[in-house]
């Protein structure tokens, strides 16, 4: 039984590998974590939800935000202190009982963090408990994130800077002193004028430009990958990886064509492509493209577009090129034989595409009534959203970087 929404958000350590994921949930009226009204304690206590939240995060932490509710009642302590964050939500109020309830949580193992930290007095009580303060680079000024640096860097605190959405905004923070980082940096690009796609990469550009053509050329893409044997052996690595379940070591190209047929071929070599362009980058990019296509071509099945789903999936991997190339998406485009239909909708044109897109964007940044407003749009069902979205990062997490 999934809950009706949830959505997760990287947080990145100052080496921009994943350090966790905050975990959003839409389970009711508040966007919180909550014990369950029913015989069931939690949100995410029963069996199904523990599989979710492994698929969700892996080996990472999971930064799970709570109310008062939440704290009072003691079900933050279903869950393994090894593994979460227990992040107290700016409207928690620190009363006596808050704050000997995060006591508690403190002195039986569980880290505490503040969000949407601001500098008032009514935290104090609550500061000697926490290790993280999270901080909103929109809601503070400059010279406020600067202070709040200055005054409790000294103390031992981390620093935790949320909503990044910009490379520049990244580097201010480091040179504050921040050494976390959550928000959507890492998928917009540092678009440098004049800049052409670097020669190492034309061949992976040149390979998904055959591979995805009106009409498919098995030539072209064997003349491709000839230039570049390390795409030959990490596509049969692929294709023979537990992912895909064949019965037979596949040993050549020609073999996973017969195997696969054409369509499921293209997709493959689509994956291998997008994942060796963006080898200098944040492996959390190459998840977020997969889970993106994945979960664009779950969609695709129940809002009758299933006879475009291969261009719903490659639209979502596409998505971050101009993150992995640092230019402009139109630029990228120009160069790739994709249909109008994508290429409009990640040019930012509406279309019916377009609105898949914004549902998908809408959806990792938790905008619930974006994401339900866009559903009814599209006529697609709000309580599928939640399987789709999980179903897509598990794909994603089994393919092999």
């Amino acid at each position: 039984m999934y809950e009706k929404f949830i959505a997760r958000q990287p947080i990145f350590d100052s080496r921009l590998r994943v350090f966790a994921y905050e975990l959003l949930f839409r389970a009711g009226p508040q966007n919180v974590f909550q014990p369950r009204k029913d015989a069931s304690s939690s949100v995410i206590a029963d069996s199904t939800m523990l599989f979710d939240f492994q698929t969700l995060v892996g080996p990472a932490k999971a930064f799970i935000n709570a109310d008062d509710n939440a704290l009072l009642r003691g079900a933050l302590q279903l869950l393994p202190a090894d593994r979460i964050v227990v992040e107290i939500l700016e409207t928690v109020s620190p009363e006596p009982e808050i704050v000997a309830a995060c006591a508690e949580l403190r002195d039986a193992g569980y880290i505490l963090a503040l969000d949407d930290f601001v500098d008032h007095p009514k935290w104090q009580p609550l500061l000697p408990l926490v290790r993280f303060l999270k901080v909103d680079f929109r809601l503070l000024s400059h010279e406020e994130l600067c202070a709040v640096a200055r005054r409790y860097l000294p103390k031992g605190l981390q620093l935790l800077a949320e909503k990044v959405e910009t490379q520049a905004e990244l580097d201010a923070a480091r040179a504050m002193g921040y050494s976390y980082f959550q928000g959507y940096f890492f998928c917009k690009p540092t678009v440098i004028e004049g800049r052409e796609i670097p020669g190492n990469r034309l061949n992976y550009v040149q390979l998904i430009e055959a591979v995805n053509g009106s009409e498919f050329n098995i030539i072209a893409i064997e003349e491709v990958l000839k230039r570049e044997p390390a795409l030959v052996y990490k596509l049969l690595r692929y294709l023979n990886s537990p992912l895909l379940g064949l019965r037979c070591e596949i040993r050549s190209i020609g073999h996973a064509l017969t195997l696969l047929g054409e369509k499921e071929f293209r997709r493959w070599v689509s994956i291998v492509a997008i994942v060796s362009l963006a080898e200098d980058k944040s492996p959390e990019l190459i998840r977020t493209a997969l889970t993106r296509a994945y979960f664009c071509e779950e969609i695709s099945l129940s809002i009758g577009l299933a006879s475009q789903k291969a261009d719903l999936f490659l639209m979502g991997l596409l998505s971050v090129t101009d993150a992995i190339l640092d230019l402009p998406m139109d630029t990228v485009l120009a160069r790739l034989p994709v249909s109008s239909d994508v290429r409009d909708a990640l040019n930012g044109v509406a279309n019916r595409y377009r609105d898949v897109y914004d549902l998908l964007l809408s959806y990792e940044h938790a905008d619930w009534n974006q994401v339900s407003s866009l559903s009814a749009k599209l006529g697609c069902r709000e309580e599928r959203l939640a399987e789709s979205y999980v179903s897509a990062a598990n794909r994603a997490a089994g393919v092999p970087l």
